[in-house]
Order: structure tokens, then sequence, then C-alpha cells
């Protein structure tokens, strides 16, 4: 356990950050589940525009480095992609 005022705040404050962090890349998570279940059921237009909804969210945490902005960057080529192969 932190012996000093300041190391028991930062030890607080450390917590509550990634309880944040962790809602964030859960928000993250779901909001890609949700395209490729749009993608899952066949539904071009729907999976559309679940994806475009996703792009905000992923945008958002990979700015707050939450995730890196590459992968943020892959998440969406590679769901773009799969909307794209749909017939």
């Amino acid at each position: 356990m932190a012996n000093t005022a300041q190391a028991r705040k930062r030890a607080r404050q450390s917590e509550k950050q990634r309880q944040h962090n962790t809602a964030l890349r859960s928000e993250l998570r779901s909001a890609v589940k949700k395209v490729r279940k749009a993608i899952a059921a066949g539904d071009k237009n729907a999976a559309l525009a679940t994806y475009r909804e996703s792009i905000g969210i992923v945008d958002r945490i990979a700015d707050k480095n939450i995730i890196h902005k590459n992968k943020a960057a892959r998440h969406k080529s590679r769901l773009a992609a799969q909307i794209k192969a749909l017939a």
C-alpha cells in the first residue's frame, strides 16, 4: 500500500482512470461487434449505417490513446472491406 498522501491519491486516481479506460474499451468492442453482426446478417445498408456510427466511436477512443491509432485504422479498414464484399 502507498505510504504517502501523494501516493495514496495517485493510486485512487489511477484506479478511477483504469475503470474509465476499461469502459471505453468495452464501448469500442461493442461497436465493432455491432457492425460485424450487421455484416453477418447480410444487409449491406444496415451494415453501412452501423459502420458509420461506429467510426466516430473508434476514432474518439483512438484520440484518447485507449487504443493505438493504427489499430483503429485497421478495425475501420477491415470492416469497410467486409461491407464492400457484401453482394
